[in-house]
């Protein structure tokens, strides 16, 4: 029998581990954390690397993720929160309703989620604007279903493709990729991408599920919110959108100043995702805080109620940073990284196909980003030339496909939309496998171009 080569080895030894990986998570019900950090250090172990390098590949991986994923959470979250309670997310979508119509209603809903999902988590944004499916579906007699889609759909491209969210932000520190360009591409990528899946399919899927709502969620939450002082509408979105216009100029400074100007120094430091965010967070406390009659207490209370959902995001982000450290330390990324140089399958392809691979494993889109990106970062090493912008939204587009039931997104559509298993998987599911394949297709055709 013929011995197998290191390579053959190390590839077999990665399948293991990340196949061992989903069993922890799904079948034994392991927290990711733990998962993460037990199959790191089998792949360490296996793989034989130095006993004392194990353990300081996986620190450094959770650090040098951590050091910068931390600080963005924290602050998206804060103003996240403040722009849920002050009721500047309600604005929002009551101008986009007056705006749009009752006829176009659907089409309303996928552009609050946009515009209000960019700061936000997925989780966080979808608990924020549930509420106003409801209220909404109850002031104009629409199908749950034609307006929950589209909402669904507007969260869920922004979470997966545009920065300053957390998964594409990892792919951006991974790739070297430049933010500003990465937000102009994953924009231009991400609403048409929603549109389909959202307005449009969400009508289609409507007449066969229209979705009936729990009577309880329906008092609970369709309540009339207090509309007591709301921020206007131009308030919330220059709030909002703060951080997205700073991270554009510094990209701009980036393409029309030599390298070295004092500008675009300032620019650079103003349009870095930290400061951006914080720049913001120091607008709404004011915006969405003291402007609407807020006191400091009721601040700090708010922002300190923010913090403790995102501890476990936090813990897991760090220990897939530090799985991914490991795939490189141990080789395994190079193999895999020769492997489809050989192929020559398109990078972009590949990025999207091992996201798409451990997304569907682990049901964790960022999990299914920051492990992708850290196997395919090892090819384009090796292939020069290749775009890392569109690089960032493939392995985002794939992080998207076929949420099922080792999601949480999926359970959590369940329950509020009040819907059997397979008609989640006939709405939600099939929506979100479409947002990814046709996300790829638009970043194909943008690879033409860019």
């Amino acid at each position: 029998m013929p011995a197998i080569s290191q390579e053959t080895f190390l590839l077999l030894d990665a399948v293991v581990t990340i196949v061992g990986l989903i069993v922890l998570i799904t079948r034994f019900r392991l927290h990711p954390f733990i998962a993460l950090i037990i199959a790191a250090g089998f792949l360490g172990l296996t793989s034989g690397m130095p006993v004392e390098k194990i353990v300081k590949s996986f620190q450094e991986g959770f650090g040098s993720v951590l050091g910068f994923v931390g600080v963005i959470l924290a602050l998206g979250t804060m103003l996240g929160k403040l722009m849920a309670e002050s009721g500047g997310a309600d604005q929002i979508a009551r101008t986009l309703i007056r705006a749009f119509g009752k006829e176009r209603i659907q089409w309303s809903m996928m552009f609050a989620a946009f515009l209000v999902g960019i700061p936000l988590f997925f989780e966080i944004g979808f608990v924020l604007l549930i509420p106003l499916v409801f209220i909404v579906a109850r002031r104009t007699g629409v199908s749950l279903i034609k307006i929950g889609i589209p909402l669904l759909a507007g969260l869920s491209v922004v979470h997966g493709l545009v920065p300053p969210h957390p998964g594409p932000l990892l792919a951006i520190g991974v790739f070297g990729a430049d933010i500003g360009k990465t937000i102009l591409y994953g924009l231009i990528v991400a609403l048409p991408t929603a549109i389909i899946a959202g307005p449009l399919f969400g009508s289609l899927i409507a007449r066969r599920i229209p979705g009936n709502p729990s009577l309880e969620l329906m008092e609970q939450l369709a309540h009339e919110p207090e509309a007591t002082n709301l921020p206007s509408f131009g308030v919330t979105l220059l709030t909002v959108l703060l951080p997205v216009f700073l991270m554009l100029l510094k990209t701009s400074a980036d393409v029309m100043l030599p390298e070295g100007h004092i500008v675009r120094a300032w620019l650079d430091m103003l349009g870095h995702p930290i400061t951006a965010l914080l720049l913001a967070l120091l607008l709404a406390l004011y915006t969405f805080g003291h402007a609407r009659g807020f006191d400091s207490k009721r601040v700090m209370k708010l922002v300190d109620e923010s913090l403790a959902p995102t501890a476990a995001i936090v813990l897991i982000i760090g220990a897939g940073g530090g799985f991914k450290q490991m795939l490189v330390a141990s080789g395994v990324g190079e193999v895999i990284g020769n492997l489809a140089v050989q192929a020559q399958i398109s990078p972009i392809l590949l990025a999207w196909l091992v996201a798409a691979l451990i997304r569907i494993a682990t049901g964790s889109a960022t999990v299914a980003t920051i492990t992708g990106a850290g196997i395919v970062v090892q090819v384009i090493e090796l292939i020069p030339g290749v775009n890392r912008e569109l690089l960032v939204l493939a392995t985002g587009a794939g992080s998207l496909i076929l949420s099922h039931v080792n999601d949480a997104g999926f359970w959590l559509v369940k329950q509020y939309f009040n819907m059997s298993v397979s008609e989640t998987f006939k709405t939600w599911t099939a929506m979100e496998t479409l947002l990814s394949v046709v996300g790829l297709v638009f970043i194909l055709l943008l690879s033409l171009v860019v």
